[in-house]
């Protein structure tokens, strides 16, 4: 298809042709003065110089439009925020990590660009990554029907990601209006592109995806590139379809001020990439062309320098982050929850409701309140069937295929597209099964590290407000694979909340609170439980559980037994079981929230029984019990009158057959031996 050609060197008004010339010199001086911050000590420990790919940075931040456009640009992408916009001194204070840094307030690594009043985003260094954030913003921008793009650049051998295929995949299905932009400069780091693909470029991998365009380019050269950006931002808004940008480039330097390339590339390279300089070139061209004269030039390098000296001096004087801060910004407040204070009703009429039929008309009660409320995931839209085990079901009939859509088997896609389209608006609620088992949640966890660090990373600037819901646990002679609950590896990550409820109400509850708080939550759904009569509760229509709030689900003076989930249950079973036997009084708390914990309430029931028992379905070793046995040691060693406890599955996969899963699992045999082993301590 024949590109449109709006730029030249003879159809360019002057001004703007000065106007590229001052910011790629500007850019120049700042990507060529970065490595001195490092040796003189004063920052800037990475810094990936640009140099060689001026043209098509320059394209897409002449291109893309503040406040309306969504960029995602990487390491790489100096002159891309200098030509959107972004300021000498805010460059700076970026790269010598600054406490009034614009992109992360110092938190994130130098030379990742942002300015989130503006939606130029704060990416990961995690290397392509930012395009399922792209494709998910772009969603947002298509179902909300505004004039604009997403704008993911990247390197080429990030396109070697299994992500991104999963990002352009997903965005040509749903036609969604993103610009995919490859930076190929031949190199990731060392490794040559040869290695990377058979293809010599990237862009041709996907030459057998649907509804998307692909437009070659010169990066090198100013006016290919920005005849190419240009037109590859009104195609995908005008036919709302993704288009891949492919721009050759150089890298002239290292990949990195921690990279030496003379130990991989030649003489004659290096010579080679010097010589065919992209700023070289356009500065010759304005002077042989005689648009512009070399006198002007001059001129504003000169400007340049004075900008760059100033900015440089305002940055170092800036200060630097405060220490204090470091807990500022983990994770939002959430929704107070201040109907049920404390996370308890007294409502004991009407008819009782199964743990799924409390999620299910909690889900469809806060899509009626909030019009701006999503889900998707696996299997979860289909005609009659609402997820593998029904919870979503008769949503989309309600709500739309708009609002309520099946996500391929990608489970890195919908998580990591929920992320982006929640940079959309704050006023949107996303919702999403991460995958049909937690046991299948693993692909998704790079985008779940997103999740828990994006707000601290961007300094408060950005939280995703995304509710990812997993069936978890086991009892159902699920095995490997589908009976997995993987909440102890999950609590690790500072910036997640994670509930585990085991009774209707509370999933009820907490399921509104997550929904409607900022943040990400996860919220582990005992699957064994979704139908079992033990889990019906009378659940009140707006009922709300606050996080970080235990339950007692049975009081006692003898023993404590914190627990949640599926052993719950047995809990409850022996308490009972004991009174019976030996009159003796168990407590049985219900922490139902993990992140946050209720340390007070914990640490105040074991205080008044003087022994703890800790119950979990997840395994002693690495499981989330050891936590709480640790905070009751170190808390309230004072008032044991017996050592903490824990139980907990085998150190073992769970095993397929039941006879397996049986003696893997905690069950209320053992439950009770513990108990009483601590009751006659």
């Amino acid at each position: 298809m024949e590109r449109t050609k709006a730029f030249g060197i003879k159809t360019t008004d002057k001004e703007t042709l000065k106007k590229w010339y001052y910011l790629m010199t500007l850019g120049r001086k700042l990507d060529d003065r970065a490595p001195n911050y490092l040796k003189q000590a004063l920052g800037w420990s990475y810094h990936a110089p640009y140099a060689g790919h001026d043209g098509i940075q320059l394209a897409i931040g002449q291109v893309f439009e503040k406040n309306n456009d969504h960029l995602f640009p990487y390491y790489r992408d100096m002159l891309t925020a200098i030509s959107a916009g972004i300021t000498a001194e805010e460059i700076i204070l970026n790269g010598i990590s600054k406490g009034t840094d614009i992109a992360s307030g110092g938190r994130h690594m130098s030379n990742h660009f942002a300015k989130p009043a503006w939606n130029i985003h704060n990416v990961s260094s995690a290397t392509g990554n930012h395009t399922l954030h792209a494709v998910g913003v772009a969603r947002a921008i298509k179902k909300y029907g505004v004039k604009a793009v997403a704008i993911s650049s990247q390197g080429e051998s990030s396109t070697s990601e299994g992500y991104v295929y999963e990002a352009i995949n997903g965005a040509s299905n749903e036609k969604l209006p993103v610009v995919f932009v490859f930076q190929d400069n031949n190199y990731g780091i060392s490794v040559h592109k040869r290695d990377q693909t058979a293809n010599w470029r990237a862009a041709d991998n996907f030459r057998g995806f649907k509804n998307l365009r692909i437009i070659h380019c010169d990066g090198k050269n100013v006016f290919d590139s920005m005849n190419a950006m240009t037109e590859a931002r009104h195609y995908a808004i005008e036919h709302q379809t993704p288009v891949i940008v492919h721009a050759s480039t150089i890298r002239i330097h290292s990949h990195s001020n921690s990279d030496k390339h003379e130990l991989y590339r030649d003489d004659n390279e290096r010579f080679c990439a010097m010589a065919n300089d992209p700023f070289d070139r356009y500065r010759k061209t304005l002077i042989i062309s005689g648009r512009v004269s070399e006198a002007e030039l001059d001129e504003l390098d000169k400007q340049a320098k004075e900008e760059v000296s100033k900015a440089h001096k305002k940055a170092l004087a800036a200060p630097d982050p405060d220490p204090a801060s470091i807990f500022d910004f983990v994770i939002p407040a959430p929704y107070p929850a201040s109907k049920y204070p404390d996370g308890t009703h007294n409502l004991q009429s009407g008819e009782k409701l199964k743990l799924i039929q409390a999620l299910n008309q909690t889900l469809k009660a806060e899509f009626r309140h909030n019009p701006d409320t999503f889900i998707w995931g696996q299997d979860i839209a289909n005609k009659e069937k609402g997820g593998i085990f029904n919870v979503s079901k008769g949503l989309q009939q309600e709500f739309g295929i708009e609002r309520v859509f099946n996500g391929p088997i990608a489970e890195d896609f919908i998580v990591g597209t929920a992320n982006g389209m929640s940079r959309f608006n704050k006023k949107l609620r996303i919702v999403i099964e991460g995958a049909e088992f937690a046991d299948y949640f693993w692909p998704a966890m790079e985008q779940f590290v997103e999740l828990t660090h994006d707000y601290w990373r961007s300094n408060g600037a950005f939280a995703p407000n995304v509710t990812v819901r997993l069936a978890s646990g086991g009892y159902i002679g699920g095995g490997l694979y589908h009976s997995q609950t993987i909440e102890g590896a999950l609590a690790t990550f500072p910036g997640i909340r994670i509930v585990y409820p085991s009774f209707a109400d509370d999933a009820a509850g907490l399921l509104r609170t997550s929904v409607r708080s900022e943040g990400p939550t996860m919220f582990l759904e005992p699957k064994a439980l979704y139908n079992d009569p033990l889990s019906e509760t009378y659940v009140p229509e707006d009922f709300e559980v606050p996080f970080g709030k235990s339950r007692i689900r049975r009081t006692g003076t003898d023993l404590s037994i914190i627990t949640y989930g599926n052993t719950t249950h047995m809990s409850l079973a022996v308490a009972e079981r004991i009174a019976s036997e030996t009159g003796k009084s168990i407590e049985v708390v219900d922490i139902r929230s993990l992140i946050p914990l209720d340390k007070e309430g914990i640490l105040n029931s074991v205080k008044k029984t003087s022994r703890a028992l800790v119950v979990h379905e997840d395994k002693v070793f690495g499981g989330f019990g050891g936590e709480i046995a640790a905070m009751i040691t170190e808390e309230a060693f004072t008032f044991l009158d017996a050592p903490v406890k824990r139980i907990g599955s085998t150190f073992t996969p769970v095993g397929f057959n039941r006879i397996l899963e049986k003696v893997i699992l905690p069950d209320q045999e053992r439950i009770y031996k513990a108990a009483m082993e601590l009751l006659n301590f």
